[in-house]
């Protein structure tokens, strides 16, 4: 270990100890302390998925402190979370017999010792003893992130929070050791770390660590406007943290795997950016997410930039939101979401620029699609969606009777904001290309000033009567009412615990949704961002 007063404290693979360091490995164990960097840095992804929900950011130091303002991915977690958020989060999992049973976790556990016992337990890292080698240094906080240092690709790393610098040198060179790392080998390439202060920064090699550091000197990820801005954004602090930089679109230039999740598919032998992409990628500004407890409910809260304003245009109104509220107030299930005029020929622009060597082929089709049922595109289609659509389920499941009679059983059905009259026209053509037993389901009616549909009678009447679906708790507990403009809803304790009652005969399954009480999802776009909120309650 090399310390030099008023420098960040680092391991150089010389003196006591140096057969430990990252440094003295070879080429195979240069993979292990990346995978034990990720293990510990980033083993809150795993842990996530069993008690990580159980956290909260405390207030205090957090990882970004310890990132340069060029990084371009970020991900943090807290392990040790404040007691009053943590005994709220316990208390509410613990509803859950299969939470109890796999983890059972009470409200003063070492949520870093539990993740390290499940380590041990799963043979990795065999002889590991906590107490020991763990907890003298390693913190409550860590992050994974990718950081541009001005190669082609951004360099990974891990930060932990660490509670004593010099045992946090020592730790990391058993943790090395213990959990699959061997001296004496070839010493050309390997991984590293380095200790600075508060925070440990483990990369690759010890050379982009400190390459880090360095650049952290000079502005750190938590005093950059960006990253302020965007995680503010996201609304108050959490358990997990996410961020994504405006700098991290670049990398869609030539990561044709990454535009193909925007959906665009590079032709064959091809990795050049189409000019819609291109501008989608100028356009994109940031984007950020936060995973808290609140209440007693599970929420995550997202923002991002709206880098296409275009087509979030097409839905700026709260008509389909007011729709839902509308509803009975024994809806199982509701989406609903607006549509502004035009929102058809804009669709059919966008889908024709993503693919401009297709777009004479579209044409080609949708024509030949007008002349075999009379529907014409766009017209027809925007008459046929209206200025709003919901679509719902009632009470009054069953599976038993959904199985033996079909699609008629099933208390579902659309409210359009349009005329019923024309909305049925349209039908009509549709009608006469389909099967007989889809054509009865094409009868529009007309109530609470709402085009109707429905599969069965009775669920027609109550959509054609209405309600006040957002005037009921659950609805309220789950949904962002003042500000969505889209809007999903599920209710888990209406129709007599409908959930539970449909899973009866998978016990295991029925016993752990018997707590869950009511879901929503809410999406609203405000000027330059877009914001969305999930939001789970338990009863």
């Amino acid at each position: 270990m090399s310390t030099t007063p008023g420098s960040p404290e680092y391991l150089d693979g010389t003196g006591p100890g140096g057969s430990a360091h990252a440094a003295d490995h070879g080429p195979d164990n240069r993979k292990r302390l990346v995978a034990l960097g990720a293990l510990v840095a980033g083993g809150a992804v795993v842990a996530g998925g069993a008690w990580a929900a159980t956290s909260f950011f405390a207030s205090g130091a957090q990882p970004a402190e310890a990132l340069p303002d060029s990084t371009v991915a970020y991900f943090s977690v807290d392990l040790d979370p404040s007691g009053g958020q943590k005994i709220e989060a316990i208390k509410t999992l613990r509803k859950f017999p299969a939470f109890t049973d796999k983890i059972n976790l009470d409200t003063d556990d070492d949520l870093r010792e539990r993740f390290f016992e499940e380590i041990v337990k799963a043979g990795e890292c065999k002889g590991l003893d906590y107490a020991e080698d763990v907890k003298p240094w390693v913190g409550s906080r860590a992050a994974m992130a990718a950081v541009d240092l001005g190669d082609d690709e951004p360099a990974v790393v891990g930060v932990v929070q660490v509670s004593d610098a010099g045992k946090a040198e020592d730790g990391m060179a058993s943790l090395v050791e213990t959990c699959g790392g061997t001296s004496g080998e070839d010493t050309s390439e390997g991984g590293g770390w380095v200790v600075d202060g508060d925070w440990m920064v483990i990369a690759e090699t010890e050379e982009i660590a400190q390459q880090v550091v360095d650049a952290t000197d000079g502005a750190s990820l938590a005093g950059d406007a960006a990253f302020d801005q965007w995680t503010g954004e996201a609304g108050d602090e959490g358990f997990m943290s996410f961020y994504v930089a405006k700098a991290a679109a670049q990398y869609l230039d030539d990561a044709a795997g990454m535009g193909s999740m925007l959906g665009y598919m590079p032709p064959e032998g091809g990795e050049e950016v189409p000019d819609q992409l291109q501008g989608l990628i100028d356009e994109f500004d940031g984007a950020a997410a936060t995973v808290r407890f609140d209440d007693g409910a599970v929420e995550v809260e997202y923002a991002m930039s709206n880098y296409q304003k275009d087509l979030t245009a097409l839905i700026d109104s709260e008509t389909g939101v007011d729709m839902v509220a509308g509803l009975p107030e024994d809806t199982l299930a509701a989406f609903g979401f607006s549509l502004q005029e035009g929102w058809a020929d804009a669709m059919l622009d966008y889908v024709k620029d993503a693919v401009p060597d297709e777009a004479a082929a579209i044409d080609d089709q949708l024509a030949q699609f007008e002349s075999e049922t009379g529907v014409a595109f766009p017209e027809d289609i925007e008459t046929l969606l209206g200025e709003g659509v919901t679509v719902s389920v009632g009470s009054g499941i069953d599976p038993d009777a959904i199985t033996n009679g079909g699609p008629g059983e099933v208390p579902a059905g659309i409210r359009i904001k349009g005329d019923a009259d024309e909305i049925q026209a349209v039908l009509d053509k549709i009608a006469a290309q389909s099967p007989p037993e889809m054509a009865e389901f094409m009868k529009v009616t007309e109530g609470d000033g709402y085009a109707v549909l429905a599969l069965q009678d009775d669920y027609r009447g109550k959509l054609e009567s209405g309600g006040d679906l957002g005037g009921t708790d659950d609805y309220t507990k789950v949904v962002e009412s003042d500000e969505a403009q889209s809007v999903l809803y599920v209710n888990f304790d209406a129709d007599d615990d409908w959930l539970v009652r449909v899973t009866e005969d998978i016990p295991e399954v029925s016993e752990n949704v018997a707590p869950l009480s009511a879901f929503g999802v809410s999406g609203w776009v405000d000027g330059d961002v877009v914001h969305g909120m999930l939001k789970l309650t338990t009863d």
